[in-house]
């Protein structure tokens, strides 16, 4: 064989060998301690450090002692309304300018939109009360109605939004899910729960609790 047929081929050295056996046992370790986690899942609100719907099932029970024992008879608050809004907003309510106020009544349920239904409580004549049934529970009133959750209190706005949505949840489950909404109209229905002062001839109401009769 002469030297043009001689095939040159190059040198691996040990110290080559030794950095690519390194880097593959690097590679592999990282493999099986890595965790695919699915976005939106609750092991993704984990690992952000936060989960919604745990903060709404711790809070939610504590929510509902409050807004229980501090509703208002809807008729009292009617005459307080019409008499001073922001003075009955400051007495009875959280919040300031938009103030939270718990509130009960029994009334007919009426016409109803997706999961909103028209109460005619006799006491509160001239106010459309609405109430919430779910499937979708909207609005951060339960979570600002005892006025100690505040929005320091996370990380950022977007945490405190889904601070508010977990505790929806937790009191759909607790409350509403039970409930035949589409055989409600024409029943009386008995409801704890709160509103936000905008419109005082017009509240919206997320219950606590709800009777059937």
């Amino acid at each position: 064989m002469t030297a043009t047929e001689i095939i040159k081929r190059p040198r691996v050295s040990k110290r080559s060998m030794l950095i690519g056996g390194v880097a593959v046992a690097v590679l592999a370790a990282m493999a099986l301690d890595t965790t695919v986690v699915r976005i939106g899942s609750e092991q993704d609100a984990r690992a952000d450090g936060f989960s919604p719907d745990a903060f709404g099932a711790e809070t939610f029970p504590r929510v509902r002692s409050f807004v229980t024992e501090n509703a208002v008879e809807a008729g009292t608050l009617v005459a307080a309304i019409a008499q001073d809004k922001s003075a009955a907003g400051e007495q009875y309510g959280s919040g300031g300018m938009m103030p939270v106020i718990p509130v009960t009544f029994s009334g007919v349920v009426g016409e109803g939109k997706g999961g909103v239904y028209d109460v005619a409580v006799p006491e509160a004549e001239g106010v459309r009360i609405r109430v919430q049934t779910g499937p979708a529970v909207n609005g951060t009133d339960l979570r600002d109605a005892p006025g100690d959750i505040a929005f320091g209190q996370f990380k950022n706005q977007i945490e405190y939004q889904d601070a508010g949505s977990g505790i929806n949840r937790a009191m759909k489950a607790a409350v509403l899910d039970g409930i035949d909404r589409d055989s409600l109209p024409g029943k009386t229905i008995e409801v704890t729960g709160v509103f936000k002062l905008l419109n005082p001839k017009m509240w919206l109401v997320t219950p606590v609790e709800v009777s059937v009769q």
